[in-house]
């Protein structure tokens, strides 16, 4: 929408954005649907999805058209265009997402620990892990109209939480949404402030400090 609509097209885009996610998402579940939806399955899926998207990006850059300038700022998971107006309406989509969460409590306990300790419960394996995904893909779409993919701060905020003792469901879920807010937040204001009265959009600085955080990581975990 932010390509063939001119001028603002929030209008259209959480219909737009919807309809786009559920056609991602429906891909991904045909591709991980034979293995039951196992987290390697849905990673390979994801990965060839975005190796695509990432060709059409690049087909359209080479282009040479103007507003393509736009979408890469979206890209790059600035905060230019969150007015209230948008702020707002992202909110309240996701509030409501949120209150179904708590339901998933039990899900979110016992998965990590892997399909044959969930099998083992009674749990419905096949099922649970696609409501999850539908759940996870809406919240992650709500967020990523308004400000575009900041996909290292949803990968470092989950680890922080759970080096901060934090390993229950419900308050590691609501510690790892507040401190990927105030990631956000610092990366924002550093983005304003390190080259004023340039700006580096807060995707971008998120990415540059999350991947030697990661680095580190890795190396942590291989000791």
């Amino acid at each position: 929408m932010l390509f063939f609509v001119p001028g603002d097209a929030f209008g259209w885009l959480l219909p737009a954005g919807s309809l786009g996610a559920a056609a991602t998402l429906l891909i991904i579940m045909l591709a991980a649907g034979r293995g039951g939806f196992s987290p390697h399955r849905m990673l390979l899926a994801g990965m060839a999805l975005s190796t695509a998207f990432t060709m059409l990006l690049m087909m359209l850059q080479a282009s040479g058209d103007p507003r393509m300038a736009q979408i890469l700022t979206w890209i790059s998971g600035s905060t230019y265009s969150a007015t209230p107006e948008r702020v707002v309406r992202s909110g309240a989509v996701m509030l409501a997402l949120l209150a179904l969460a708590p339901l998933c409590r039990r899900w979110l306990t016992i998965l990590p620990l892997g399909g044959e300790a969930a099998r083992a419960v009674g749990m419905a394996l096949t099922s649970s892990r696609i409501v999850l995904l539908l759940l996870a893909a809406c919240l992650t779409a709500a967020a990523t109209l308004t400000i575009g993919p900041l996909s290292f701060v949803g990968l470092m905020a989950p680890h922080i939480a759970r080096m901060m003792g934090f390993r229950r469901t419900l308050p590691h879920m609501v510690i790892s949404g507040l401190t990927g807010g105030l990631l956000l937040v610092f990366a924002d204001w550093c983005g304003r402030m390190m080259m004023f009265p340039y700006q580096i959009p807060a995707g971008l600085l998120s990415t540059f400090i999350g991947a030697p955080y990661f680095i580190y990581l890795l190396r942590k975990q291989s000791r």
